[in-house]
């Protein structure tokens, strides 16, 4: 069994990646095919991978600032030599399950989402400084893309969604059938100790920028003078720091133990933006911390209300200032918590994809069995 693995592209490290490393637990002889990479912004982990690359590589500065050559990716993604392989795994929220296989070649998409920025554009770019020109230009460009993007949703024999809401969204915008499968939450990276004292401080772990929605629970803490620490880096940092009063603390990117610490230590994990699904929330919920999140997208499929956390139903300031006012962590049980995130531990997530893929297998044209990694699956 030939196995390759597909994912748009390798500069920033983020859920999605963490389902790439996932999947190529299960599969390690596993090649991971990509439009770009940069192994300093990515996971330690992926320089011990075969990692190839599209044409794209080569083109300057790609790596840091890959937004304006979004005309490349289709081409970079359909020009990938996908020949000889049994199974292609994709990693997909735009261009991945838009590779083109072979007739006996079987392709599965673990779809993030269907393009976001492509599919609500109108609410994707209220939020960007976007000059004149990028806004008369992409209008004619995402008319191409969604065409593009329904086309080749052609070329996928099996979906799996990440969530219940990109179940809806894939057949909304593709026509297609899906199933869920939560993605992993690496549940042991998070010592839990029932006994932990919170500390004063509400935390915000999230690339920065726009439709994370960080503004919101900035002004919110603002109002309540309330400690919030922001955790992670992007390119909404400058516009979001000019928001921020005294309570608000940006940590910038921090290493993996230092997040954990502040992720066991705070109040409540604040989750302002609707997601795909949401994989910190969950992290937050393996240390035994509530969630505060907006409740909408993939927090409703993660966050258990009452349980593991509580919902703000507007996406304002007002609404999320109005659940901070009222919340007392001690309402909640930090090992129900800690149970619940188990339900989406890695090796659940890969026995969950193994299983599909076996029973598409042998209902397909190969009858051959799949030989995974025997030290991962438990």
């Amino acid at each position: 069994m030939k196995v390759a693995l597909v994912h748009d592209y390798l500069n920033q490290m983020g859920g999605a990646e963490r389902v790439v490393l996932a999947l190529h637990e299960l599969f390690p002889d596993a090649p991971i095919y990509t439009s770009i990479y940069d192994p300093e912004r990515v996971d330690p982990a992926f320089k011990n991978i075969d990692v190839r690359t599209s044409f794209m590589q080569k083109l300057p500065m790609v790596t840091r600032h890959h937004q304006p050559y979004l005309p490349f990716y289709p081409f970079a993604m359909e020009n990938l030599d996908l020949r000889g392989y049994d199974l292609v795994l994709s990693s997909s929220s735009a261009f991945a399950k838009g590779v083109i296989t072979r007739p006996e070649t079987m392709h599965i998409c673990y779809c993030h989402t269907p393009m976001r920025w492509c599919w609500n554009y109108e609410e994707y770019v209220e939020r960007e400084q976007l000059g004149k020109a990028a806004r008369t230009l992409l209008p004619l460009m995402i008319t191409g893309l969604r065409l593009w993007d329904q086309t080749t949703a052609m070329r996928v024999d099996h979906f799996i969604a990440n969530s219940p809401s990109i179940v809806d969204r894939i057949r909304k915008y593709y026509r297609r059938e899906a199933i869920f499968i939560p993605p992993p939450v690496e549940v042991k990276r998070f010592p839990f100790d029932p006994a932990t004292q919170p500390g004063d401080y509400f935390l915000v772990l999230s690339r920065l920028i726009p439709y994370k929605r960080i503004d919101l629970a900035i002004e919110a803490c603002n109002r309540l003078q309330l400690p919030l620490v922001v955790i992670g880096k992007g390119r909404d940092k400058e516009r979001l720091k000019k928001l921020a009063g005294p309570t608000i603390r940006f940590m910038g990117g921090l290493s993996d133990q230092e997040v954990t610490h502040y992720i066991s230590h705070c109040r409540a994990f604040l989750f302002p933006g609707e997601e795909d699904f949401g994989i910190t929330p969950l992290e937050a919920q393996a240390a035994g911390r509530p969630v505060i999140a907006y409740g909408a997208g993939g927090a409703l499929a993660s966050v258990v209300e009452g349980v593991t956390g509580v919902f703000f139903r507007e996406q304002t300031v007002e609404s999320l200032a109005d659940a901070l006012a009222s919340f007392d962590e001690r309402h909640f049980n930090p090992m129900a918590i800690r149970n619940h995130a188990l339900e989406f531990d890695t090796p659940r997530f890969q026995r969950r994809i193994l299983q599909f893929i076996e029973a598409k297998m042998q209902t397909g044209q190969s009858q051959r069995s799949i030989q995974p990694s025997n030290d991962v699956i438990s």
